[in-house]
């Protein structure tokens, strides 16, 4: 069955249509256009030689929601293999963007088209969107463009996103995991304080005894909660929205935040691993396309993820623009072990700073890859005994009355 992927000019207005139909030769041929209005999808047809059968128009809103940077790696990557084989940038836009499952970065790919059809260079369409495309991204680009190796330069951006994204991934998935337990934990809990502690409540008040000291605060704790637990619950949703609120606003707690979080057992040690691996991946990207040392500085500085990495990246920055080498400018922070700071050291006495700084990321990104597979294993039968000592300790509160009873007759 014949597949289309051709897109008419996209505006604001524009609607993406599925449709099916037959071509010249009566076969069956369907595809994805993105048109005005029905009206015009049909002329687009007609102009191929398409008679439509069948048009329906997709939902804007639907189909993941907005774009995130997993979006932009995966666009990344094919328009850099779509440059490798030879395809023009505006028709590799066009195929990209029209056969994109997600509406919302179907409208992207097809505004950043229209803008390079009205003779904006890509470097400047792509700017147009910093929500997506960051100050990194976009310098790359324009380097490639200046340099007449666009090609070149995309498919390093694509490595790059991709080696980025894997990374957040893998440290999303170290947060996740303590989080995890600590919430099952809370569950079970308050599901059993709310609905299975007050049935053993009721059958204590027939044995006319004083319960043990362990059942009774059990049994009180779960009072509380079932006469506190709304105002309990509102306490700590009012709290989490604060939290988050001035976690946004407040670069001085994201700074507090981020140094406690380097501090933090177990999860420390993987995050200043992927930040470090972030700064490498980051230099070796820039310093490769051209990029000079100080400027470049700058963009690793936004993409370690950490801000105290960019604080200390940054003054890194400050001291190389005087004159400081960066290998000894990275010993001032304090912030890198004496591996990386040698390794760049040899990078910048025999000029292959890209290369050395290249090796570094991929070290710290399998590091990060080990560690955080290792902790999931470790915290696999940590969730199991977390639950065990938590649902133990109620169950045995519950029970030692009747141990007593029986003790007694």
């Amino acid at each position: 069955m014949a597949q289309s992927s051709s897109a008419i000019r996209n505006s604001k207005r524009d609607v993406a249509f599925k449709w099916e139909g037959r071509d010249r030769k009566g076969q069956k041929v369907t595809g994805r256009l993105v048109a005005a209005n029905e009206q015009a999808l049909r002329g687009e047809l007609r102009r191929q030689g398409i008679a439509a059968t069948r048009v329906r128009a997709q939902s804007q809103s639907g189909g993941g929601g907005k774009v995130n940077q997993g979006d932009i790696a995966i666009f990344s990557r094919q328009l850099a293999t779509m440059l490798g084989a030879g395809i023009p940038l505006v028709q590799a836009f066009e195929i990209i963007g029209a056969g994109h499952e997600k509406p919302s970065m179907r409208k992207l790919l097809l505004e950043i088209k229209s803008d390079i059809e009205g003779g904006t260079s890509l470097h400047e369409a792509l700017g147009k969107h910093p929500l997506h495309f960051d100050a990194l991204y976009v310098n790359l680009t324009e380097a490639g463009e200046q340099a007449g190796a666009l090609e070149s330069l995309l498919d390093k951006i694509a490595t790059y996103k991709e080696k980025t994204e894997a990374i957040k991934k893998k440290v999303k998935k170290a947060l996740f995991y303590p989080a995890a337990v600590l919430a099952v934990a809370l569950i079970v809990t308050m599901i059993l304080l709310i609905f299975v502690i007050p049935q053993f409540e009721t059958l204590f008040k027939g044995f006319g005894a004083d319960l043990p000291a362990f059942t009774q605060m059990v049994i009180d704790l779960s009072k509380f909660v079932q006469a506190k637990g709304v105002y309990l619950a509102v306490v700590v949703g009012v709290g989490f929205y604060t939290f988050f609120y001035f976690k946004k606003r407040s670069r001085k707690l994201n700074i507090f935040l981020d140094r406690v979080m380097l501090k933090f057992p177990i999860i420390g040690p993987i995050l200043n691993k992927a930040a470090i691996a972030r700064f490498a991946r980051t230099l070796s990207t820039m310093f490769s396309a051209g990029v000079p040392l100080v400027e470049a500085l700058e963009s690793v500085a936004g993409a370690t993820g950490n801000i105290v990495y960019e604080n200390a990246v940054m003054k890194m920055r400050d001291e190389v623009a005087t004159g400081q080498r960066l290998q000894r400018s990275m010993e001032n922070t304090g912030m890198f072990p004496n591996m990386v700071v040698q390794m760049i050291a040899v990078g910048e006495e025999s000029g292959s700073l890209d290369t050395m700084s290249g090796k570094v990321a991929s070290f710290y990104e399998e590091d990060v890859d080990n560690a955080v597979d290792s902790m999931s294993s470790l915290l696999e039968p940590l969730i199991m005994a977390i639950l065990g000592v938590l649902v133990g300790s109620l169950v045995i509160a519950m029970y030692l009355p009747i141990f007593k009873l029986g003790a007694i007759v």
